[in-house]
């Protein structure tokens, strides 16, 4: 008599250790995957503040700005009504319009400079994951 070898149909699937491996290996994929995502939100977070906070630094430096060059040009239209002479209003004129333009320069440098950190503080919370995620990427492979 022969010797018939049965086999499960049940051979093909994977056995409990197995299956049980790969749901462990699932679920540890979407929780980092879900770490990942609240760090990205936080990062994101972190940068919109920070551009927020610039841009209403801006804007409240371009007010006072603003109302510091209308001041000047009342108080320099005022002398030039006063100005007993065509040379004094042309010196007088002249003396503004310098005044005007090295403030000009001064506040846009510094306007230039606070955009300048803004932006600075805006990208670093981002560079900084996108740094994290590479780092990652390059150790898995």
């Amino acid at each position: 008599m022969s010797k018939t070898t049965k086999t499960s149909p049940f051979a093909a699937f994977p056995t409990a250790d197995v299956f049980k491996d790969g749901i462990e290996k699932s679920l540890s994929a979407v929780n980092e995957i879900s770490v990942q995502s609240r760090q990205n939100y936080e990062a994101t977070v972190t940068a919109v503040t920070a551009a927020a906070k610039g841009a209403q630094t801006l804007g409240e430096q371009a007010a006072a700005y603003g109302k510091k060059s209308m001041e000047d040009y009342a108080a320099a239209a005022q002398k030039l009504a006063a100005a007993k002479s065509p040379q004094e209003v042309v010196e007088l004129q002249t003396a503004w319009t310098k005044s005007a333009l090295e403030t000009y320069m001064a506040e846009f440098s510094k306007a230039s400079d606070l955009f300048s950190a803004s932006m600075q503080s805006f990208v670093a919370p981002v560079q900084a994951r996108a740094v994290e995620l590479a780092e990652k990427i390059k150790t898995a492979a």
